[in-house]
């Protein structure tokens, strides 16, 4: 390579190196920098309006994993992340597979299915409250055919089995929130689904059925396999939006009675914010990104290897 050529091409990557230098100062400041802060926070004894930056370890922390609301919490996200994850990938395979017939509409069913995205979590929450307060919405109908549904009032534990402070099982009440998030995500993965139903071959079809393969055969041989990176990639995505789920619960039941519907996003909140325990507020906070990054982290390792194979 010629000389001049070295010079421009190093010329050219420190010019691209400049020009994202203020995303990179930004980033490093706005993003890791307050989670440093606020991991060290969690580690101060901050729980006052006056700061209090006394180290304290991990105090905060064994708090909160022996208090009876944040147990709760670990409870409610599990099951609302299996219940959610479920139904989305269930129910949007199941769209994907229909709309993949080409059938007549299907532009119309499409932007039907995919319309509740473009709402946020808060409207979400504020329909779905109205539709399922035991009051008010469906539930007339249901009253007058004699029928009392509890929906998120209800504090029922499914099957209540007593772990530490809590009764473990599924909350009834966090089923009415797990119906209004798949509404409003399965759009999500039904798109993911159908785009990855149409870029595979015919041919792999048509071959599948020569060698003698039912429908139901071609389905599990040939495409499912087929469709297990988007799979994955839905799992994790829609993890991530549970794990730190905080608008739609706050607007649709809030922490709920014994706690049966809250989560830590709204935990941190109330605590930070309205009980100016910063320090709990901010062990919460790390926890919740430390159980995020249990699902992304890997993906994002594993997406890197096969980049670079």
């Amino acid at each position: 390579m010629k000389p001049k050529t070295k010079k421009r091409l190093s010329k050219d990557r420190w010019l691209a190196f400049l020009f994202i230098l203020p995303s990179i100062i930004l980033i490093a400041i706005f993003v890791y920098g307050f989670i440093a802060w606020t991991g060290y926070v969690s580690l101060s004894n901050w729980n006052s309006l006056v700061p209090d930056l006394s180290f304290v370890g991990l105090k905060n922390y064994l708090f909160l994993f022996h208090d009876f609301r944040f147990q709760a919490d670990l409870r409610n996200t599990l099951f609302f992340t299996i219940l959610f994850i479920l139904c989305v990938l269930i129910l949007g395979l199941f769209l994907a597979v229909l709309l993949d017939r080409k059938i007549r509409g299907e532009s119309v069913f499409r932007n039907i299915f995919l319309f509740p995205m473009a709402l946020s979590f808060i409207v979400t929450g504020v329909v779905w409250q109205w539709i399922l307060n035991p009051s008010t919405g469906v539930n007339l109908i249901l009253h007058k055919l004699g029928l009392k549904p509890m929906w998120y009032t209800s504090v029922s534990v499914i099957p209540g089995v007593e772990w530490g402070k809590i009764q473990f099982g599924i909350p009834v009440a966090i089923i009415a929130v797990v119906i209004a998030a798949v509404w409003q995500m399965t759009g999500f993965s039904l798109a993911m689904y159908l785009a990855g139903l149409r870029a595979i071959p015919e041919e792999l079809r048509e071959a599948a059925r020569i060698d003698g393969a039912n429908e139901f055969q071609v389905f599990t041989k040939v495409i499912f396999p087929q469709l297990m990176p988007i799979t994955v990639s839905v799992i994790i995505i829609m993890a991530h939006i549970s794990l730190k789920i905080f608008d739609l619960i706050y607007a649709m039941t809030g922490p709920g009675a014994n706690f049966v519907t809250d989560v830590p996003g709204v935990y941190m909140y109330e605590t930070t914010f309205r009980g100016n325990f910063y320090g709990n507020g901010a062990a919460i906070a790390i926890i919740m990104l430390l159980f995020v990054a249990i699902f992304i982290v890997p993906y994002l390792i594993s997406s890197r290897k096969g980049g670079e194979s």
